[in-house]
């Protein structure tokens, strides 16, 4: 079904006009195929364990797509703690991390892949074009952390305990916008960073935050150093989770997945505030940093909590200009809220973005007190009011009848999740699109 960009954005918008309480019927989706299957893990003494791709870091559904498909990107690949040792691998964890704190990479040769995704009548839905994520010698990448000297990063082992080199051109893939000329923009957390990635997979160009280039000389892509410094403060594994698109392409959108550790770990733990990013395409540059407030823990009505670090951004979506839907959840509650940039603080280059700035943005939840004002929200879904939802949403795509696709990242299997995609119609009326 062949629309136009501003047609599938005006039909976007007259979605979120709906209230959950109008939204229709929900229906889930699994696949069968093959292209799911990743491999089976074992060490001496524990259990087997299967793995399946983890496809579901990020989505996206351009208006010129056939209605059914999406695209889907995956991860770092399997990857987990200390502490989940002895549940994935059914060993003590001293047998693979032998006391350090380390993260264990079960796999480690995997590449973080686009997927082309195509939902059936019945209920399935099929794998196709898997796009690995190559260098600019076409050797694919992997999702091993970064050797970074500026921000923390993390010590990866295999599932033997056994030390990983770390890459200097690894990525860990998680939101994707696609745009009418093939190309792929793909967030980034590990860094963090964004990608700017050809049709074929080819990383052109990685923009990382100012005066961290030095930690990916030998990359065999493009380093830019085009973000904020600030951004070396983020929570280890709380970088860059998201990427939207304006209706004509000149925007793009990207949130920190999680307030900075600004200036420390403590702060992070009860900060409120994260940043959100405009960046203008024509001139490559940042043009716009917002606040976005998170919203109380104990809201998160299938896992509340006290800890106001619990839920994160794992998704934008854009529905305007300077319009999105912000997935904001935690392990077990995705909620969906609609944002307006306008009327909003505009800090970029302020004060703010000073790492010697005391107090922090971070450790300034009261933003009255400062003069400064948050991005507006509504909320539009709260996976509470299904019970169907799978867990850890972190990819949205409005496909070509109208209807909200949701897909979950399963953390490739680890601890036996399914992908499923969880499709909601009834949101708006398909001759919308």
């Amino acid at each position: 079904m062949k629309r136009t960009i501003a047609a599938g954005f005006a039909g976007i918008a007259a979605m979120l006009l709906a209230t959950t309480a109008m939204a229709g019927a929900a229906k889930v989706f699994e696949t069968k195929s093959a292209i799911n299957n990743l491999s089976t893990v074992m060490v001496d003494g524990g259990k087997a364990r299967d793995l399946t791709v983890g496809l579901g870091s990020g989505a996206y559904r351009r208006p010129i797509d056939p209605a059914n498909m999406f695209y889907a990107v995956s991860d770092r690949g399997p990857n987990f703690v200390c502490g989940d040792v002895e549940t994935v691998l059914g060993v003590s964890a001293d047998v693979v991390c032998k006391g350090e704190k380390v993260r264990v990479y079960p796999t480690p040769d995997y590449s973080p892949s686009i997927y082309t995704i195509f939902l059936k009548d019945d209920g399935s839905f099929d794998i196709k074009d898997v796009i690995t994520l190559k260098d600019q010698n076409g050797v694919p990448l992997t999702g091993l952390t970064n050797k970074l000297t500026v921000a923390k990063t993390e010590k990866p082992v295999d599932a033997n305990g056994n030390a990983l080199a770390q890459s200097v051109s690894a990525i860990d893939a998680e939101g994707i916008i696609r745009l009418n000329d093939g190309s792929y923009w793909i967030g980034e957390e590990n860094a963090p960073s964004i990608l700017h990635v050809s049709a074929d997979g080819t990383v052109n160009e990685r923009i990382v935050p100012a005066g961290s280039e030095d930690d990916f000389k030998g990359a065999a892509y493009k380093v830019t150093g085009g973000l904020p410094a600030i951004l070396v403060k983020r929570q280890t594994n709380r970088g860059i989770e998201s990427m939207a698109v304006s209706p004509d392409e000149s925007k793009l959108y990207f949130m920190v997945q999680n307030p900075l550790s600004n200036p420390d770990a403590d702060t992070y733990k009860k900060a409120k505030n994260t940043r959100l990013f405009v960046y203008d395409r024509a001139n490559s540059k940042l043009t716009g940093e917002y606040i976005y407030q998170l919203d109380d823990p104990q809201t998160f009505r299938n896992d509340p909590s006290k800890k106001q670090n619990a839920p994160r951004i794992s998704e934008v979506l854009g529905l305007g200009d300077d319009r999105l839907l912000v997935l904001e959840r935690t392990d077990k509650t995705t909620k969906l809220h609609e944002i307006k940039l306008g009327g909003a603080s505009n800090i970029l280059a302020s004060r703010w973005d000073d790492m010697s700035t005391s107090p922090s943005l971070e450790q300034e939840n009261n933003l009255e007190k400062i003069d400064l004002k948050a991005v507006s929200k509504t909320l539009r879904f709260d996976s509470a009011d299904y019970p169907m939802a799978p867990n850890k949403i972190e990819g949205l795509a409005i496909m070509g009848d109208g209807a909200l696709a949701m897909i979950n990242d399963n953390d490739f299997g680890i601890k036996g999740d399914a992908t499923k995609v969880l499709l909601i119609d009834g949101l708006v009326q398909a001759d919308k699109f």
